[in-house]
């Protein structure tokens, strides 16, 4: 199975790269820290059940310089949104994915 990052930059490529400078203006935006950023959207993630974005931005928050402690309590803060299905679904999976990178 292609992955659908591909399928979109095949299929409606005008439309990704519109979305691609979106992104860009996003990350060039300083109003928040590249980390914080991270963690924030780590969050959003994990409360949308977004499982293959919460896989991809736990190493890149990593990179940027947030903690184990800090992704752990990113990740618990979901409790008051979701209760226990965030902790239970994410909080093993992205410990682990930041162990390992």
């Amino acid at each position: 199975m292609k992955n659908p990052l591909e399928i979109f930059m095949q299929e409606a490529p005008e439309i990704q790269q519109a979305y691609a400078g979106v992104i860009n203006s996003l990350i060039a935006d300083e109003g928040l820290d590249s980390k914080t950023k991270q963690l924030i959207y780590i969050a959003m993630k994990v409360v949308t059940d977004d499982e293959n974005a919460v896989k991809f931005h736990v190493p890149m928050a990593k990179a940027a310089g947030a903690s184990r402690e800090e992704i752990k309590s990113t990740i618990l803060l979901s409790l008051t949104v979701n209760g226990l299905k965030g902790i239970s679904k994410f909080l093993p999976q992205a410990l682990e994915i930041y162990d390992n990178h």
